[in-house]
């Protein structure tokens, strides 16, 4: 008999699935929000609606712009991320209390990114729109969780960190 995979997982691998769809050329994100087993929106990494991509650009502007910075520079990069897109497409009341699901890739190897968390924006976001909890898949059965009160309490801000 086959083992039933847990919550968690069935809900990063979904948004795991979500992240396929990304247009981003680095990184490919993924996001699920869930309150009480439903699924109340989905998101991934790419550029604003209209606007040209990455991958039909063929180039990463953010690695043309700023070919040696890795974190930061989101100026130069055409992407919203995943989090952020999925919370634009739910209502508040929709995710008070919700579990929000992340999960992504490097383009170039396809393994997990160690260390990958929302950045500080999303952060921000993440904590108006009421959300709870944070999971993001380390390994393809393992994951980190963030509770969002923890974000609240310990504002990175005051402590001088402006990037992740």
């Amino acid at each position: 008999m086959e083992e039933r995979i847990d919550k968690q997982n069935y809900y990063l691998d979904i948004a795991e699935t979500v992240a396929s769809r990304s247009t981003c050329l680095r990184k490919k994100y993924g996001t699920v929000i869930v309150n009480q087993d439903q699924i109340i929106s989905t998101g991934y990494s790419g550029a604003p609606r209209g606007r040209i991509n990455c991958s039909d650009l063929g180039y990463c502007t953010k690695k043309k712009l700023l070919p040696d910075q890795r974190h930061g520079g989101y100026d130069a990069c055409r992407s919203v991320h995943s989090e952020q897109n999925a919370i634009i497409s739910a209502s508040r009341e929709q995710m008070i209390g919700s579990t929000l699901y992340l999960a992504g890739y490097r383009t170039e190897n396809h393994e997990y990114e160690e260390g990958a968390a929302p950045c500080l924006m999303c952060r921000k976001l993440i904590i108006n729109a009421g959300i709870k909890r944070v999971l993001v898949r380390v390994d393809k059965t393992n994951y980190k969780v963030y509770e969002v009160e923890d974000w609240i309490k310990n504002d990175e801000f005051l402590n001088g960190q402006l990037a992740y």
